[in-house]
């Protein structure tokens, strides 16, 4: 798992998890073993930090 830092960084990468974005421009993280969404960040539309991205 990644290790938040004190900078606004992380250390390494979020494992288990990909993101992609929506029609709408907004990211949608999602679990790799079970495919179910998890997390939709709506304050933003930045990527999520250290979560990779889906092709």
């Amino acid at each position: 798992m990644a290790k938040n830092t004190d900078q606004e960084y992380r250390v390494g990468a979020v494992k288990g998890r990909i993101q992609t974005q929506t029609h709408s421009g907004l990211y949608v993280e999602r679990d790799t073993s079970t495919g179910k969404f998890i997390n939709m960040k709506t304050s933003e539309r930045t990527p999520f930090k250290g979560v990779r991205k889906e092709k």
